[in-house]
């Protein structure tokens, strides 16, 4: 799968891949400094949890961004660890991996993806809202997290293919 305008190549992954862990870790130690050091609201993602992992590449076969998706049952499923790294940002990378995420929650049957951002990511907040997604109140495991206040919360309904 390849996005368009990026020059990237999006490729399926496992959680637990080297390449995965590294952009992941990257991405919690970005987010640790943005919010001075404050953990992560929610329950901290995994290979048992998460059913779809998206690497993108770049031309020469780097990784330069992941996303994925972690089923919430009834037709529903997560965005996490979207990120693309400092180096590669600001050519759509990020929103191709979205639609990437995107495709593969349709071709799984789910009709509406959720997600939680913070305050602190305002290129985050403009891309999801950019991409149709909405404000929503917290949910799932959020709704009893301690910070749930602190983050926003975004929903997107799928539309047919």
């Amino acid at each position: 799968m390849t996005g368009v305008h990026t020059g990237v190549t999006l490729a399926p992954a496992g959680w637990d891949d080297v390449e995965v862990r590294t952009l992941t870790t990257a991405q919690q130690a970005e987010l640790r400094e943005r919010y001075d050091g404050d953990t992560e609201p929610g329950t901290t993602p995994s290979a048992a949890d998460v059913a779809v992992v998206l690497v993108a590449r770049d031309a020469s076969g780097a990784a330069v961004g992941c996303g994925a998706l972690r089923p919430l049952g009834d037709g529903a499923a997560e965005v996490k660890r979207m990120y693309v790294v400092p180096a590669a940002r600001g050519r759509g990378i990020s929103r191709a991996l979205l639609a990437g995420l995107e495709a593969a929650a349709a071709e799984r049957g789910w009709t509406v993806l959720r997600l939680e951002t913070g305050p602190r990511q305002p290129e985050a907040i403009a891309l999801y809202e950019s991409a149709g997604y909405r404000a929503v109140p917290a949910f799932g495991d959020y709704v009893e997290s301690p910070d749930a206040g602190c983050s926003l919360y975004y929903e997107r309904v799928l539309g047919p293919a």
